[in-house]
């Protein structure tokens, strides 16, 4: 497997002269040119921290797409299982009518015929034989019909064990391309200025604010809201979810369980919960989502204002809700 990386190879005095927002010339890494200027290295760091929110949210998505494959890999194995303990069940009788030639009545008949004293006494065998041989070909039409059920099952398990194995090894794909993406993403926003890097935040997670929440419109959302207000400060972290570090869905997801409402830990299965709000209607605790396809989630406090986990090295914040990239907003209680 190929991974993409954000690593440029910058050297150091490079480095230091970006830090002092110089323009320089810059020796590029052979990947990679570097960029040459301090507003290119701030806007390079800028766009792979947009792509991490993007990662972030292939990770959720890649790893709810294993658990449902595993899930149904279980679900597959467990009834090929019951399929074959059916079959199973009938094994004696098969054998008991193997043993007796029960299935076919011709020598029945007959011995039936030879040995029989009176008509009465023949009708009486005969009738015998049909009902056991009635019998014994229908035992034996149900085992045919369970081996063929078993066979489709463990078909089926089969297919569905591979699938699981291929979203596993997607997802640990997925998660390898995040860790390279963060980490060259950290490395070259530590070499960025200080100015810079607070440019680079405002962008990626907009300008913090104080918080300024609005009376919620239910117990439920006023609960969601005042848990995620309390986790300001916490640093973010992909794939995080409580109880001192987040990723974004992390967050909200945290922020409504403390309400008694279970959300998928995504931003795109999120923007699917409840219903669908307008700007206009905006109310504290809706959920508020960001880029297309989605790739983020904040939640609404009110007052044009919201709090989210943004990106890497930025803590839980309150920014404003118009801070770019809105697209929808999903209200999940009331």
């Amino acid at each position: 497997m190929t991974r993409t990386t954000t690593r440029r190879g910058w050297t150091r005095a490079a480095a230091l002269a970006l830090s002092a927002g110089a323009c320089v010339a810059l020796l590029p890494s052979t990947a990679s040119a570097a960029p040459t200027t301090a507003a290119q290295a701030r806007q390079a760091v800028t766009e792979t921290g947009q792509k991490l929110s993007a990662l972030d949210e292939q990770v959720h998505q890649a790893t709810a797409t294993a658990e449902q494959q595993q899930a149904a890999a279980a679900a597959a194995a467990g009834a090929a299982a019951q399929a074959q303990a059916e079959l199973d069940a009938l094994e004696p009788q098969l054998r008991s009518i193997a043993q007796t030639g029960m299935v076919g009545t011709t020598r029945g008949r007959l011995a039936a015929f030879l040995t029989s004293g009176s008509a009465d006494d023949l009708i009486a065998q005969m009738s015998t034989l049909d009902q056991l041989a009635s019998h014994a070909d229908a035992v034996v039409a149900q085992a045919a019909a369970a081996r063929a059920a078993a066979e489709q099952a463990q078909a089926d398990a089969t297919a569905a064990a591979a699938a699981a194995d291929a979203a596993a090894a997607d997802l640990e794909n997925q998660k390898e391309q995040l860790e390279d993406e963060l980490a060259g993403y950290e490395a070259d926003f530590a070499r960025l200025s200080v100015t810079d890097q607070v440019r680079v935040h405002n962008v990626l997670s907009g300008p913090d604010v104080t918080a300024a929440p609005a009376p919620a419109p239910t117990e439920a959302a006023g609960v969601a809201v005042r848990t995620a207000l309390a986790q300001v400060g916490d640093m973010y972290l992909p794939g995080g979810s409580g109880p001192d570090r987040f990723d974004c869905s992390g967050l909200t997801q945290y922020a409504y369980a403390a309400a008694g409402i279970s959300l998928p830990h995504s931003s795109r299965a999120q923007s699917g919960i409840g219903v669908a709000v307008s700007r206009a209607e905006l109310q504290p605790g809706d959920l508020v989502f960001f880029y297309s396809p989605i790739s983020h989630v904040g939640m609404y406090i009110g007052n044009g204002q919201m709090v989210h986990a943004s990106v890497t090295g930025k803590p839980v914040a309150v920014t404003s809700v118009d801070k770019g990239g809105y697209v929808s907003a999903r209200r999940v209680t009331g």
